[in-house]
């Protein structure tokens, strides 16, 4: 069997916060919720679990590629609820939009300080650990 990405837990300072965060920004359906876990199920079957650990933790970087009305949609959210937003991973371009890899990006940071990259086209084309959205033949890899 070929290995595919089943779930992750992310940290969360306020996990039913997140789970309604990452809910309406990805799209995702609610799942059943268990011990510390809330949980949401993304279209492909990946599981997030968000929970709050007794400890600090440091931010992490979660990337998700979006068809182009979806990306739309989700960048509507962020600029109507106020969030800021980068073009870049630096936070050199606030309020912007990139244009890399062919798509469109942007970057946020979700309730709990994580990196959020919200991406229309992946950084490889399919066959070569991409996901099998097209990517436009003039695409570079080296961008």
């Amino acid at each position: 069997m070929t290995a595919h990405f089943n779930h992750t837990i992310i940290a969360s300072l306020d996990s039913a916060a997140m789970g309604a965060y990452y809910r309406d920004l990805l799209e995702a359906a609610d799942a059943p919720a268990w011990g510390p876990f809330t949980n949401i199920q993304l279209p492909d079957g990946v599981l997030l679990q968000f929970a709050s650990p007794p400890l600090e933790f440091p931010p992490q970087h979660y990337a998700y590629l979006l068809d182009d009305d979806h990306f739309d949609r989700a960048y509507a959210r962020i600029v109507a609820a106020g969030t800021e937003h980068w073009a870049d991973p630096q936070r050199t371009r606030p309020g912007e939009t990139n244009t890399e890899h062919g798509g469109r990006g942007v970057y946020l940071l979700d309730p709990s300080g994580h990196y959020l990259e919200l991406i229309t086209r992946p950084y490889l084309p399919a066959g070569r650990g991409g996901c099998g959205l097209e990517q436009p033949s003039d695409a570079r890899l080296d961008t």
